[in-house]
């Protein structure tokens, strides 16, 4: 869509979006606060989960890891166990080495440039504009999904978000409405999009700038934001087998090389001596974001200890219980499957 709009056009916008923030915005515990380590903690946590359903996991991240400096220095087992329930363990690595960035580059301080902030591990674009705003006064607006839908429902724009450009052309959209208060800006776009400008059934007549909505006005709200690109999942079949004796099985820690990195799994092969302990199976369905997984699970239950011995010996296989369970964090299809079979 060719666009002939001019900055001074739309600044009403921007300033209609300010005064709704102000009157409106979400009363959140990191909103009291500028401290960038809790801005950039809360921005990971958030961007896999509903505010609602991820506030204990950011307060009970926070509370055991109030700092860069107590994230750095802890195990990383540990880091994990606290995102348990988040899903996309990969992120809680990426903080965690962050945090050890932070530490070892920035002599323990936050950087305040859009650019360091870029630097560390994991902090993609978005974050790094949302903590650079909101903290530093930077002038980066934070394009995400809330973005990329109010800008295109309000400039009735269709733009493919799915193209490996959208950021840099919806961020251009953005300079057109953005404020002086980048930091609240930002956020009034997050609440708006968050709030107003759903995905679905979007609440238009309560919408501070449906005045100036090109879709609204067309009544094409339904038409935008315009995606045509899709990624079709992957079918991917797995197999493990839960190997236990008197109240204790077997496990080992995953590699950083594909889906669920450094979390804890059962084996997913066992030796031909051991097929007669074999009691039964079950198989699970589990989606991820690009793959349909299809999990068989054998219960294996060892009668010998000469040949539970020998597999542990061999395979360098960790020896744990339900409780010690809770120590570790697992794939959610695994850690369902534990809490449901040992229970006796």
């Amino acid at each position: 869509m060719e666009k002939n709009n001019t900055a001074p056009e739309f600044l009403h916008v921007g300033n209609r979006l300010l005064e709704w923030y102000r009157n409106n915005a979400r009363d959140l515990p990191f909103r009291q606060t500028k401290e960038p380590y809790k801005i950039w903690i809360c921005e990971i946590v958030f961007q896999q989960t509903r505010i609602n359903q991820g506030l204990n996991h950011y307060n009970n991240f926070i509370k055991r890891f109030p700092d860069v400096k107590t994230l750095a220095e802890a195990e990383e087992n540990e880091v994990l166990l606290y995102w348990k329930g988040l899903g996309y363990y990969s992120r809680a690595i990426n903080i965690h080495k962050a945090a050890q960035q932070i530490m070892n580059d920035y002599h323990g301080v936050f950087p305040d440039q859009y650019d360091e902030i870029l630097k560390l591990k994991g902090i993609g674009k978005y974050t790094a504009a949302a903590v650079s705003s909101i903290c530093f006064g930077g002038r980066t607006p934070a394009v995400d999904g809330n973005f990329y839908r109010v800008l295109s429902r309000f400039f009735a724009d269709d733009f493919d978000i799915s193209n490996s450009k959208a950021f840099t052309y919806f961020s251009e959209l953005a300079t057109l409405v953005m404020q002086d208060n980048v930091g609240d800006f930002n956020q009034a776009m997050m609440d708006i999009g968050s709030e107003i400008c759903k995905p679905k059934n979007p609440l238009c007549d309560e919408c501070p700038i449906n005045e100036d909505c090109l879709a609204f006005s067309l009544q094409k709200i339904s038409d935008y934001p315009v995606k045509t690109k899709k990624v079709k999942a992957e079918d991917l079949a797995l197999t493990y087998y839960f190997v236990h004796r008197n109240g204790e099985f077997l496990i080992r820690q995953r590699a950083e090389d594909f889906i669920w990195k450094k979390l804890f799994e059962f084996p997913n092969a066992i030796p031909s001596e051991m097929e007669p302990f074999i009691t039964g199976s079950k198989t699970v369905n589990h989606k991820l974001t690009h793959k349909n997984l299809s999990i068989e699970i054998f219960n294996v239950e060892v009668a010998s200890d000469d040949i539970w011995n020998r597999f542990i010996v061999e395979n360098q296989y960790k020896i744990t219980d339900i409780q010690g369970s809770h120590e570790k964090s697992f794939p959610k299809p695994l850690e369902n499957y534990i809490q449901n079979s040992l229970k006796d």
